[in-house]
């Protein structure tokens, strides 16, 4: 068992070059597509929005936040390590359903954010590990 999470990490550079070589952006039809189980929703200010605008917003986008996280509906949340806005990790099964989520929070509404959406799931080279 030690050495089962060395393997697995040592195999995962290889796979992520390998897909990141991929003409497309769609897996070859005969590897299975990983099942969506969250949708990782990068969020940044437009281009033109002032600080202060953002500021104005952020007490009522933050309430919004703390209820979607003890909803259960954001499960992750992050600031960018650049410092130009966050990421959300929301429980959904599609991008149109983290979209309803995002386009329903204060900043959203107010048109000062941009929004980047990538539906994400479990790591499909595993499967190889527990292949018959």
């Amino acid at each position: 068992m030690k050495f089962l999470l060395p393997l697995i990490l040592s195999g995962y550079p290889f796979a992520a070059v390998a897909q990141s070589q991929a003409p497309s952006a769609q897996p070859p039809s005969n590897a299975p597509s990983p099942k969506t189980t969250e949708v990782m929703v990068i969020l940044t200010a437009k281009e033109g929005v002032t600080r202060q605008q953002i500021m104005n917003i952020m007490p009522a986008e933050i309430r919004a936040t703390v209820k979607l996280y003890l909803d259960g509906t954001i499960r992750q949340w992050y600031s960018r390590g650049d410092g130009k806005g966050v990421i959300l990790l929301i429980d959904a099964q599609t991008v149109e359903a983290a979209h309803t989520t995002i386009e329903a929070m204060p900043l959203s509404k107010e048109h000062l954010v941009d929004h980047e959406y990538i539906p994400v799931g479990p790591l499909m080279p595993l499967a190889s590990l527990i292949a018959r």
